[in-house]
Formats: C-alpha cells, sequence, structure tokens
C-alpha cells in the first residue's frame, strides 16, 4: 500500500510549456473522427508507475467523453468519485471500471460502467476508438476509449459512486503548459529531493468560472497526457 499523502502539497518541478498547445481546428468532432479513422504513428508515454505495478489482474476501461458545447468547443466529461469508496475515494477520474464476464469488449465495459455511474445512454455515444492499455501501479489493465457524447444526454450521477460530475475544456487540457511534473517519495509521502526515491505524476489543476478548484492527477491526468501525444502526432 502506498503511503497517504495530499497530492496538491506535492511542489510542481516542471511543465511543458515547450510543447505546442493543440488549436482548436484539431479538436473538432471532425478532426477527432479523422484521426481515429486512421491513426498516426506515434508513441504513447510509458510512466514510471507503469513500469513498476502489480502484474494486472483486472481488465478495465474508462469513457473519455467529449461534449460540444457551442463556442465553447469541447469539453471533457469528469467525475469526482464517492469519498467513501475504498479505491481512489474523493478523486477525479474518468467513468469507467472493471470489466464484467459479460462485456464482449474494452468499448462495452466503458460504455456500461458510464451508464452505472453518471446514467449516460449508450444510444447518445458516438464511439472514436480506444487509446493503449493503461496498467496502473494497483494492477488495473485500463483501456481507454475516447468517445463523442450528445450535448443533449441526459446525466445523472449514482450517489453511490459518483460525489460530482463537471466538464473541463478540452482545449486546456490539450495545452502542455498546464500539465504539471510533480514528484514524491514513495517511502514517506513527502516531496522528493535529488538523492530520495522518487515517483512521478502528471497533474492538470483547473479552476471553474465559479471558482472551484479540480486537481485532476494520476492515472486520469496520464491518459490525458497521451490523448494529447495521440492528437499531436
Amino acid at each position: 500500500m502506498l503511503p497517504p499523502f495530499d497530492p496538491e502539497s506535492i511542489p510542481v518541478r516542471a511543465r511543458d510549456a515547450a510543447l505546442p498547445a493543440l488549436d482548436r481546428a484539431r479538436l473538432r468532432p471532425d478532426s477527432l473522427r479523422a484521426r481515429f479513422a486512421q491513426p498516426p504513428r506515434w508513441t504513447p508515454e510509458v510512466f514510471r508507475d507503469a513500469r513498476t505495478a502489480l502484474e494486472p489482474t483486472r481488465a478495465a476501461s474508462v469513457l473519455i467523453g467529449l461534449v460540444e458545447r457551442g463556442d465553447s468547443g469541447l469539453q471533457l466529461l469528469l467525475t469526482r468519485r464517492n469519498a467513501r469508496l475504498q479505491v481512489h475515494g474523493g478523486q477525479i477520474s474518468f467513468p469507467g471500471g472493471s470489466r464484467d464476464p459479460g462485456d464482449v469488449d474494452p468499448v462495452q465495459t466503458a460504455l456500461r460502467e458510464a451508464h452505472e455511474e453518471i446514467g449516460l445512454d449508450p444510444a447518445r455515444v458516438e464511439t472514436l476508438g480506444t487509446m493503449p492499455v493503461y496498467t496502473t501501479i494497483t494492477g488495473f489493465a485500463v483501456t481507454p476509449v475516447v468517445a463523442l457524447v450528445a450535448a443533449d444526454a441526459l446525466l445523472r450521477a449514482d450517489p453511490g459512486e459518483v460525489a460530482e460530475l463537471f466538464e473541463v475544456p478540452f482545449d486546456f487540457l490539450m495545452d502542455p503548459a498546464n500539465h504539471e511534473h510533480r514528484s514524491w517519495n514513495p517511502e514517506n509521502g513527502a516531496p522528493a529531493g535529488d538523492a530520495t526515491p522518487r515517483r512521478s505524476f502528471y497533474a492538470m489543476p483547473w479552476t471553474s468560472a465559479l471558482g472551484q478548484r479540480y486537481f485532476i492527477w494520476g492515472a486520469t491526468a496520464a491518459m490525458i497526457r497521451n490523448l494529447y501525444r495521440l492528437l499531436a502526432a
């Protein structure tokens, strides 16, 4: 088990301001459809946690759902998990979960879980494609499923699993200047120094127009980062 620590208290080591932000033209539904229809050669980032993770024991999927909101452009659907959940309680995540024996593929897992967690009707989803499996340090082999969600889809969070459902501007997340590198010492949960053991993670803090702060980090941020790599290739 990893020691408890506050990821927001870990200092920012670097930001990727040198990498180009994706312009709005590449973040439109038609552009995304074309990219997934003919994906380019690209190299996913392999994160340290993936190299030191437990042997994967459970397959899982998450839905990276994008909703077009008029002049505001695409928005990414995210949830804040119920704080009472045993796994990643209170953290920000995509809708998703473990594969059931009856699921025919990772897409069905993601759609089923999204329906259970946020009431999303699969008929209101246009699946674009999947991304490489992301292995969590806890041993889950997670397939990210990228999809467009109808703007008029009715959503209702299951309070037993989801404390909050919210949207983040996709262009904010596709700007590496907003991708923070943070490192901590896995032995004691303190910020990592130059001579201490280090485990690193991405963080993408975002503040809504109403002043609500959301700290996106860990596996969720890592999958967003790899989506940037795919779209930027």
